[in-house]
């Protein structure tokens, strides 16, 4: 399979679908040798089923092991680590990787419960789990899916769940883009299986899954982040982390180079524009909030807003690791408890942010 290359197939056998597009890849003649230790990493940000819209179906990654198997590949491993305020083995068992393990003679890696070591990230130093190391090949199994922070998170950003808590809430005070970019170069990727099958094109922790029944291959994850970008309605600027992961020479996001193929009929056509996140950012003032809670926060005040109350509310809610010792009107998330009015939590869930200022704009209707 060449750099510039991204296949696709369409279907509901998710197995079998993945399966025939590591066929087509010819995946197994880019492994080193069968000895070779072999690590998939899905998106298992938190135990939320794959239907939700946010997780890696298990069945994508049970089509990769039995292909790998049956072609003499036996030291597989999936290694994982959920974002901050969840666990990883909460997520392995809920999301059916702890049966998939089972069935398969599959070793499951926590990474939050992994060692680390610092390491030069082509002139940024980054704090990556110890696991990496010991992996020779590296499939990355993301879920195509719009943040509500970078816009969308596909190949790149899947990542992040190869470096510890804390150097994922350093990742926010560092402005989460550069970082993003200077990971690439630390953490390679030696091959990509997109989910393209149900991911929320609004928010990462999903609950808007917008069916698409699509499973692609790739090689590089910048030419895969372009492409999600214009899937999504976002020019590449749109998303810096993009271009910044280019000029680093860890890809390319020119996509009129792209040699984009289909196993079977191609069924892609055009993706809803989908903007929630930039109908409620302007009532946010955030600076170096974590993912889970600004995630907590995006989605509730988007309810609060179908409801109408949004309009009630006359001062920016604070969010992030910049308002710690800080005091102000309201915040959200653990980070603003010296304010006036808090949602506390680390993160809070969703639902407590949406009654909670829920019962906030109601006293001030």
């Amino acid at each position: 399979m060449h750099k510039n290359e991204i296949i696709k197939i369409y279907g509901t056998n998710y197995k079998d679908m993945t399966k025939q597009l590591l066929e087509r890849s010819d995946l197994a003649a880019e492994i080193p040798s069968p000895a070779s230790r072999i690590g998939i990493k899905p998106n298992l940000v938190s135990p939320t089923p794959a239907e939700y819209g946010a997780t890696t179906h298990p069945e994508v990654v049970t089509g990769i092991i039995e292909y790998l198997q049956e072609r003499g590949f036996s030291r597989i491993v999936v290694l994982e680590g959920a974002w901050v305020g969840d666990k990883t083995s909460e997520a392995f068992e809920y999301c059916g990787y702890r049966v998939l393990s089972e069935q398969y003679g599959v070793e499951l890696w926590d990474t939050q419960t992994d060692s680390s070591h610092m390491m030069d990230c082509a002139g940024v130093e980054l704090r990556i789990c110890d696991m990496v190391d010991k992996i020779d090949f590296l499939i990355n199994v993301p879920v195509l899916k719009g943040h509500c922070q970078t816009r969308i998170t596909c190949a790149l950003k899947n990542s992040k769940g190869l470096i510890p808590n804390s150097e994922k809430r350093r990742f926010h005070t560092m402005g989460l883009h550069k970082p993003i970019a200077h990971l690439g170069a630390g953490v390679h990727q030696d091959f990509i299986v997109v989910d393209h099958i149900c991911g929320d094109l609004d928010f990462e922790d999903g609950g808007n899954p917008v069916v698409r029944n699509c499973v692609m291959a790739a090689k590089d994850p910048v030419l895969v982040d372009a492409y999600v970008c214009r899937l999504l309605h976002y020019s590449v600027a749109d998303v810096p982390y993009v271009g910044m992961a280019e000029k680093l020479g860890i890809g390319s996001a020119d996509l009129s180079r792209a040699q984009i193929s289909c196993i079977g009929r191609d069924q892609e056509g055009e993706i809803e524009q989908r903007r929630k996140v930039v109908a409620v950012e302007d009532a946010v003032e955030e600076v170096d909030s974590c993912s889970a809670c600004y995630a907590a926060l995006v989605p509730a005040l988007d309810r609060l807003r179908e409801e109408g109350l949004l309009e009630y509310l006359d001062e920016k809610i604070a969010i992030g690791q910049g308002y710690r010792g800080k005091h102000g009107s309201l915040g959200a998330g653990l980070c603003t408890a010296g304010f006036d009015v808090c949602v506390k939590g680390c993160p809070p869930t969703e639902e407590q942010v949406y009654k909670e200022l829920k019962e906030y704009l109601l006293r001030r209707k």
